[in-house]
């Protein structure tokens, strides 16, 4: 599993995601910052942050809470 956390410089629903991830014991993930770059500002500007597995293409939109990201990591895992 391949995970990336889309994400916005001084975006503090960003750091509750990490949070949640942290105490989700989630595994690591590669941060991708959406400011300055055309394409991905127009796909998640309004959505960041979003978890997405690289692999499938599944996305986990904010707002999730542990139980969301275990189902989601499950789901990533078993598919």
């Amino acid at each position: 599993m391949k995970l990336s956390l889309y994400q916005r410089d001084d975006c503090h629903l960003c750091d509750a995601a990490i949070d949640v991830l942290a105490q989700a014991g989630a595994p690591d993930f590669d941060s991708v910052w959406i400011d300055g770059h055309p394409e991905l500002e127009a796909r998640y500007a309004l959505r960041v942050p979003v978890l997405r597995d690289e692999r499938t293409g599944a996305e986990l939109n904010w707002p999730f809470d542990e139980a969301a990201l275990r189902a989601f990591l499950s789901a990533s895992v078993a598919g």
